[in-house]
């Protein structure tokens, strides 16, 4: 087993991490899926309001790859389907029946993985609707079925505030994760297992799997980090990954022959009345999971802090998020804010007294500033994990200068929004970054 250490990067001192408490939840009586939220697809629909589906019916697909099927997470009805801007599919609302039928799909026997054909293993996961559970770097698109990788690599865990926990999710499931290990095998030559350094007896049972053990500040676990130290060859750039979780996920749908939608999600943030895991289904209702306290206003988070997107008091969990945070929305004025010293305030900087605060510490959606010029200061290559010099990157981006950004290091970028964190002119560098980088994903893929 090697190890790892990463010196870069910065872990948020937040309170409301999640316990490692595990609830059932009620069954919800609508799921949805989210198109939207899912990058790079182009949804086309496969399905009507009022039509009545099965688990694991076909709701639409990537017109770029019609092979790439999404599935509904429910057997019922076509409840809504509801649209945003310039038609925009939002998401896809099923109300579930109470028999729930399910599709069947093939089955592969434990002991005849060895034997079976990878192309046949590539059908299965399309067919079955979980081919975009695996993500091709740099661009973290779902990989050309087409193609094959140098190497996969398995990130079990995710520092990012708050994921669900790897023991959690593992618990009582080696031997699942052993078979999706099997099929990995034979959809790449190399296989990489990373698991945080000190997990210790937590992830015991599925150690003879774990190939790196990595340790470091966030965001160590991130699979575009541990390429970033691991490569030896520019092909290497070309490698995919999956998360522990859609591991299982794979594992399941290849071994039982249905539709999983067993979803461990991590409930957590300084606004959320009970910190915990809980069992639920892909694309339930974000109401039937956290309960808020008693602030004013709250914002809910789906997936982690930094990277997750805003769903509203109706939302549903997206197709890849494992993770429900509740912020405070911070949408009320501090009297003379510019005088206080800041002893309970969360920054990078240390400008504020929190510097000195060694605890955790609350954290809201304000901005506590606004947008301003790029200062130089370096707070970003503090930072970044992968070294990219994010100003430098930023500012050949305002020039429209890509091959500039691309030679300081744009396709290294993890995404992991670190910069725009720490930037004391609240520029949104992550979003710029991650908008050159699909624009320029497109570009290639179109040409």
């Amino acid at each position: 087993m090697n190890t790892l250490h990463v010196s870069k990067g910065y872990d948020l001192p937040l309170t409301g991490r999640p316990g490692t408490d595990l609830d059932v939840l009620p069954r919800p009586s609508r799921v949805a899926l989210l198109p939207e939220h899912i990058p790079f697809i182009k949804p086309k629909l496969l399905v009507k309001e009022g039509d009545a589906i099965s688990c694991g019916t076909p709701l639409f697909h990537d017109k770029r790859h019609p092979r790439v099927r999404f599935l509904s997470p429910g057997g019922g009805i076509i409840d809504a389907i509801e649209f945003g801007p310039r038609r925009v599919i939002r998401r896809v609302v099923i109300r579930l029946d109470e028999t729930e039928a399910a599709e069947s799909f093939q089955r592969f026997e434990e002991g005849q993985l060895r034997q079976t054909d990878r192309s046949a293993l590539v059908e299965a996961l399309l067919d079955g609707g979980l081919w975009p559970l695996l993500h091709a770097l740099p661009f973290r698109d779902y990989p050309d079925p087409e193609t094959q990788p140098p190497a996969i690599i398995v990130s079990l865990g995710d520092d990012e505030p708050f994921q669900a926990d790897p023991a959690v999710y593992l618990a009582g499931r080696q031997d699942l994760f052993g078979y999706g290990m099997q099929v990995l095998a034979r959809l790449a030559p190399q296989v990489f297992v990373s698991a945080p350094a000190g997990a210790g007896d937590a992830l015991q049972a599925v150690s003879p799997w774990i190939t790196h053990t990595v340790s470091g500040p966030y965001p160590a676990l991130d699979p575009g980090v541990f390429l970033y130290r691991t490569r030896r060859s520019p092909a290497d750039n070309r490698t995919w990954f999956v998360r522990g979780q859609d591991l299982l996920l794979m594992a399941g749908l290849l071994r039982d022959g249905r539709y999983p939608t067993e979803r461990i999600v991590a409930i957590g943030g300084p606004a959320t009345q009970r910190r915990r895991h809980a069992i639920t289904r892909m694309g339930a209702p974000l109401k039937s999971m956290a309960e808020t306290t008693a602030e004013a206003s709250v914002r809910r988070v789906v997936g982690g802090v930094l990277r997750g997107f805003t769903g509203d008091a109706d939302g549903y969990l997206g197709f890849h998020e494992t993770a429900l945070n509740l912020l405070p929305a911070g949408d009320q004025r501090e009297f003379l804010a510019f005088v206080r010293p800041g002893t309970r305030k969360p920054s990078f900087s240390r400008t504020f007294l929190s510097a000195l605060n060694r605890h955790r510490l609350p954290m809201d959606c304000n901005l506590h500033g606004e947008l301003r010029p790029c200062v130089a200061c370096n707070a970003c290559m503090q930072v970044c994990p992968v070294e990219i010099m994010p100003q430098l990157t930023f500012k050949s981006l305002l020039a429209d200068d890509i091959e500039e950004a691309l030679a300081h290091g744009l396709l290294d970028c993890v995404e992991c929004g670190l910069c725009s964190y720490v930037c004391p002119a609240k520029i949104e560098l992550c979003d710029h970054f991650t908008r050159a980088k699909r624009r320029y994903h497109q570009e290639q893929t179109a040409a």
